[in-house]
């Protein structure tokens, strides 16, 4: 007799999102990361959410785009600073709250369409 397992959870699973940065323990679990952002993440040496803490969102997302060769746009910036300050200890927020910050930090940040190099 054989038996088929199979799992309980659907293709299209995905990680429960966690209230705090203690709870956390996977790169999806951050409040606003997803696969494709985690996998970002990954790309530039961030496997787990504790490889946040103490980085800057921004260096981060230089990193990003000087490893991708393009321009990210600029809501990844404001994700990393959300993901960034929920490891430190902030309450979870959308990433667009993060967007006037950013613009008051950074300025302007060239569309994303723009390559990296001139």
């Amino acid at each position: 007799m054989r038996f088929i397992v199979r799992s309980l959870r659907p293709a299209s699973f995905k990680a429960p999102k966690v209230r705090s940065a203690q709870e956390c323990v996977a790169l999806e679990q951050l409040p606003n990361i997803g696969p494709s952002l985690a996998a970002d993440l990954r790309l530039i040496g961030i496997a787990r959410p504790q490889d946040l803490i103490g980085k800057d969102a921004f260096v981060l997302y230089q990193n990003l785009c000087a490893k991708t060769g393009v321009r990210q746009d600029p809501c990844v910036l404001d994700t990393f600073m959300a993901a960034t300050d929920f490891m430190r200890g902030s309450p979870a927020a959308p990433w667009w709250q993060y967007t006037a910050q950013r613009k008051a930090l950074y300025g302007p940040i060239p569309a994303a369409s723009e390559s990296v190099h001139p």
